[in-house]
């Protein structure tokens, strides 16, 4: 039997390339050698987008619909709406109970987070328990690992320690400790070299049109110190030279020369990006509009029925262990 992988994404906004590099490319090639379990995390935008979620039901149904053009195929792989399937939130209740306060306050990302997202109210009960959360969205379909980064180790060692924390005080031990399958994501930039960002605008949707991708490419950031076509360039320290390295890696060398040697202008080379960067989402682009309304729907009902059997066998075994619900009792 394969091994069980779990990962989401949340539903705060369009997918974009950062999402297509740093995570959905990587999921598609793992679906052949594990049996995967990929949720719209739903509940964990709403802990930063609690004050305006008038979007979030929207949002997840697309990005529902962006993961299943870019390759996640539902004969191979569980995809659903986390808010679905309820047993997520009664084992983050059992967790809740176990997971000291001191352990949520050290974590790293949290305080990222703070930071990154000071415009809002963020010092809620929720967005301190969110790790908790994530934990019990792992343990609950027994992931064996989890598909990470190198900066969401402590998120992921956090899980493990929780879930030690349960064997130790129930003396069975019921849930993998997930390992991290640690993947080496590119980080790709805003188009205007900031950290990309919904709030900033700053990036290309899954979902973008031509027209659209090509007038974002002509609008990025380009060498600062370039300002005649006469004038050669620094490719290391432009934007756009950034996007050819990540798409169009093999040709690195022949963009270099191009820039270094003044051969083109920065208007043709964003031309060129545009266009590599349309092919490459042309396919995604041809799925995505094949894909109904309907047709979303019915896959993300099965999925939901699928994540709920494996969760509520998992969230049965976790109650009876610590005497919610009683053994004479057959549910």
């Amino acid at each position: 039997m394969k091994k069980r992988i779990l990962s989401g994404m949340r539903p705060t906004g369009k997918l974009h390339l950062g999402h297509l590099v740093g995570a959905l490319s990587n999921w598609v090639k793992l679906q052949e050698a594990y049996q995967c379990f990929f949720m719209v995390a739903d509940w964990h935008a709403l802990m930063s987008e609690y004050e305006d979620p008038k979007e979030l039901d929207a949002n997840s149904f697309e990005v529902a619909r962006d993961m299943l053009a870019a390759g996640i195929d539902p004969e191979k792989s569980v995809l659903f709406i986390q808010s679905h399937v309820p047993e997520h939130l009664e084992l983050a209740m059992i967790f809740n109970v176990i997971t000291p306060l001191s352990w949520l306050e050290r974590c790293p990302t949290y305080k990222e987070q703070l930071r990154d997202l000071a415009g809002r109210d963020l010092t809620t009960y929720g967005f301190l328990g969110y790790p908790v959360l994530q934990a019990a969205d792992i343990a609950i379909y027994k992931a064996n690992a989890v598909p990470v980064g190198v900066d969401q180790l402590p998120h992921l060692e956090l899980t493990r320690e929780i879930i030690r924390r349960f064997h130790g005080l129930y003396k069975k031990n019921i849930f993998p400790e997930p390992e991290p399958l640690l993947t080496s994501t590119p980080k790709l930039a805003g188009l205007d070299n900031r950290k990309m960002s919904k709030s900033l605008g700053n990036f290309i949707a899954l979902s973008d049109s031509p027209d659209t991708i090509e007038k974002k490419v002509t609008q990025m950031i380009t060498d600062p110190e370039r300002i005649r076509l006469k004038d050669k360039g620094h490719p290391d320290i432009c934007t756009v030279f950034s996007y050819y390295l990540i798409f169009a890696g093999v040709k690195k060398d022949e963009v270099r020369a191009w820039c270094e040697g003044a051969q083109i202008g920065c208007t043709e080379c964003k031309k060129r990006l545009a266009g590599i960067i349309i092919d490459m989402l042309a396919p995604v682009r041809k799925k995505r509009e094949e894909l109904t309304d309907k047709k979303v729907e019915e896959i993300l009902k099965e999925g939901a029925g699928k994540a709920r059997k494996a969760a509520a066998a998992t969230l049965d075994e976790a109650k009876r262990l610590i005497n919610l619900v009683p053994d004479k009792y057959d549910l």
